[in-house]
């Protein structure tokens, strides 16, 4: 899968995983992916207090996952072809993900043309580049702030300090799932941009906006707005602490914000951690269906190609059925 780090609006996520281990086929040919599965058990108390278990039913899907790109390089063209395979899904098990042409203007600048990641988000869209197995609320909870992949143009700036890019999508958001916007231009267009700045040795910062004209699917009946700001900073060299803000309004369907407060601490070269805690509140005709997740999650390099990770989260809900929910899961990660 393409990833944020691969966009100009590459963020960096503190890992002992390295992103691929690139094949190299010939001068012009890179392939390389990712094999991902793990187990989860889930126990959620509902009010009145009735408990139900959910025994290897995963919180994040692409918890199990395949992924192989195909990378071009005809310079001054680059282009990406990836293949995504997620078991289980309702449908598309099997998606083309990435599917997208880079030419490279000069001066920093760069044209992108085709089916691509959205800018916005700290946490990696791949499950090889995360910390961690499930996502934060920012990124998958209720308000669904955080789009995934959609088509069109893309034109990007970037150097040592600053960093900056502008899209024009069929949609931000998508009745289609995460693998694909809504495939016209006939009754809305989406638009993203963001900018980054890294002058300050150590620190990141970010800033991204996203918008949607109203009807990209028949439940959008407002258009959407959502402003997505997150910093990261080295504390230390074993420790990166990190903080996300998201606010989306689509209107009282989609109104609301999420927040993420991130740690993550090498102990060495092969064991790290992460401690996460992130929330959501909704406002609107959603109002009051709010939660806050809490996370562990131990990650152990086994090999340059091999990573196992642990997770425990627990949810505190507000405003629903369901007052908490107990999360273990276990993971295996291996890239090639």
């Amino acid at each position: 899968m393409n990833t944020r780090k691969n966009l100009a609006a590459a963020l960096a996520l503190a890992s002992s995983l390295s992103a691929y281990a690139d094949i190299k086929v010939n001068d012009n040919l890179m392939i390389n992916g990712y094999v991902a599965g793990a187990y989860e058990y889930q126990k959620i108390k509902s009010t009145p207090s009735t408990d139900s278990v959910f025994d290897g039913t995963k919180d994040t899907p692409s918890a199990d996952a395949v992924k192989t790109a195909f990378n071009f390089s005809f310079k001054p063209v680059t282009a990406q072809v990836s293949l995504y395979y997620v078991p289980n899904l309702p449908k598309n098990e099997l998606s083309i993900l990435d599917a997208f042409a880079t030419y490279d203007v000069g001066g920093g600048f760069s044209i992108t043309g085709g089916k691509f990641l959205s800018y916005l988000g700290y946490e990696a869209f791949d499950t090889v580049n995360m910390a961690q197995i499930t996502y934060s609320p920012v990124t998958v909870g209720t308000l669904g702030a955080i789009p995934a992949y959609h088509t069109g143009l893309r034109l990007d700036y970037g150097d040592k300090d600053v960093s900056y890019g502008l899209a024009v999508v069929d949609s931000v958001f998508s009745p289609n799932g995460f693998s694909k916007g809504d495939g016209e231009l006939v009754h809305n267009a989406g638009f993203e941009a963001f900018v980054k700045y890294t002058a300050v040795t150590d620190l990141t910062l970010w800033a991204g906006l996203a918008y949607d004209t109203k009807g990209s699917f028949a439940t959008q009946t407002e258009s959407v707005t959502v402003l997505d700001l997150w910093a990261e900073y080295k504390l230390t060299k074993e420790l990166t602490g990190a903080l996300e803000f998201c606010a989306k309004d689509g209107g009282d369907f989609a109104k609301g914000s999420t927040w993420l407060a991130y740690l993550n601490y090498a102990f060495d070269a092969k064991f790290s951690t992460v401690f996460r805690v992130g929330g959501e509140s909704l406002s609107g005709k959603t109002a009051g269906n709010n939660f806050t997740q809490y996370t562990v999650g131990p990650s152990y390099k086994v090999s340059d190609n091999l990573t196992v990770r642990a997770e425990y989260s627990y949810y505190d809900y507000s405003g629903t059925a369901a007052k908490d929910k107990n999360l273990l899961g276990l993971q295996a990660v291996f890239k090639f």
